[in-house]
Formats: structure tokens, sequence, C-alpha cells
């Protein structure tokens, strides 16, 4: 059996182009710490159903947003604060696995695009706000419900997730650690809502796995570029293609 026969539509000649879009994806996230499950999704979108992209994300997903969660030594402490968040993003993924099944159709290309233009726009124009802790407690959970919900019909598992984290007055290292966390928990949960939809068997398993090279070999080169490259121009450019990958996504479910 061929490495893709389990994603049906996914002719082997598209290999190339999918490892160039894990390369990208990985060069995005070793520059600004995030961006891999984002910018997969948006561009495998373009010529392939989004449970087939969801289901290849999984691995270079998880592993790379591992090593992201590093250091152990300042883990636990993280965990006990935004660990109501993590439960209510497996709840909200597993629920609305349930609820809509794998990602798919044209309103799953419209819910995608929707999702990528509200991030755009907070991370173009968005202020992050210091919360009180005293609303962690309840807000944390209901952030995860929403994020959750979000990532089985999308794919995606940056909203509202990520602005969420960024309000919480953490430093540098402890943000990007936090999002390696959720976002951790994030793809293993999503992994769990395709499989219990029958869209994440060994098959899809072992062709995500083929992408983790591309991804890793990107979040190297973004690593190295992050030394040269200003963030903020790189943010800036990367919030634009985002927008107009995500109205690409809307106008094209909508049949406009």
């Amino acid at each position: 059996m061929h490495l893709f026969d389990s994603l049906p539509g996914l002719a082997p000649g598209l290999l190339a182009a999918v490892a160039v879009v894990f390369l990208l994806a990985g060069l995005a996230k070793g520059v600004v710490g995030m961006g891999l499950p984002t910018i997969s999704m948006a561009l495998l979108a373009l010529f392939m159903a989004p449970a087939q992209a969801a289901a290849l994300l999984v691995v270079p997903s998880l592993v790379t947003n591992l090593w992201q969660a590093r250091p152990l030594s300042t883990l636990m402490p993280l965990l006990r604060r935004i660990g109501p968040m993590q439960l209510g993003v497996c709840a909200g993924t597993l629920a609305g696995a349930a609820v809509f099944g794998a990602p798919a159709g044209a309103w799953g290309a419209v819910a995608l695009g929707a999702a990528l233009l509200a991030y755009a726009a907070w991370g173009l124009f968005g202020t992050p706000r210091a919360l009180p802790p005293r609303s962690e407690a309840w807000l944390g959970p209901c952030v995860g419900l929403l994020t959750g919900a979000i990532t089985a019909l999308t794919g995606v598992f940056v909203v509202p997730a990520v602005p969420y984290l960024q309000s919480l007055a953490l430093d540098k290292d402890a943000l990007i650690q936090a999002m390696g966390v959720s976002f951790t928990v994030s793809t293993v949960a999503l992994a769990a809502g395709l499989w219990l939809n029958g869209s994440y068997g060994a098959g899809a398993a072992g062709a995500s796995f083929a992408m983790l090279g591309p991804a890793l070999l990107g979040m190297a080169a973004g690593q190295r570029l992050r030394r040269t490259l200003s963030p903020r121009m790189f943010r800036l450019c990367f919030m634009a293609s985002l927008a107009a990958l995500g109205a690409y996504q809307v106008i094209e479910g909508l049949g406009f």
C-alpha cells in the first residue's frame, strides 16, 4: 500500500507540494513560535479536503510543539495555571468531533477561512490586555471549549487560545512554552477526534510522519532566520498572508 493510499484524492505526484507546505509552515513556526498547523491547513485546503489536511498535520504538529513545551523545570507551574483551559480544549474538541464530524465540505472551508481571518485581524490590529487573575478560573475553560470546537470544525487551534494566552502577562519564554503546551494538547485531541470519525488510521499516521522531516527542517531554518529578520516585519507579512488565504477560503466555500 502506498503511503498516501489511506488519504483518498491525494495523488502521489502531490507529495512534493505537500512537503513544501510543511517546510514553509515549519519556517514560520521557527521564526514566531506558532503557525505550523494554521499555515498547513490554509495551504493544504487549497487542494485537498480539510479532513485530509488535518490528518497530515498531526505528527509534525505534535513533535514540534512537544519540543516547544520545554523546559520541564517550568512546566508544572505553568500547567497549574493553564490546565483548566487544556481540559476545556479536550472536551470541546471531542464534543465538536461528535457533533460536526471530521472537517470537510464547503462549510468546513468557510469556517476555516473565518477562523484565519479572525486570527489575522487580531494579529494585525488586536492589543492583548492583561486579565485579572481571578477571571482565569472560569475564563480559561470557556476559552478552551471554544478553541476545541473550532479545532474540531476547522483543524486550526489558535483562536481564541493564543489571544487568551497572550493576555496572561507571561514573559516571552513562558508564553512560547504555554503555546507549545496548548498546541500539543490540541493536536492530541484533534487526532482523537479524527480517529473517532474514521479519518485517522495507521496509513494517515504514516503519511503524517513522512511530513515530519520537512517541518523540522523548516523549523530549524526559521530559528536561524529569526536571528537576522525583524520579527515584527515577519509577523506583519505572516498575518497579511493568512488574511488573504482566509478570504479565499470563505469566498470559495460560499461559491462566489
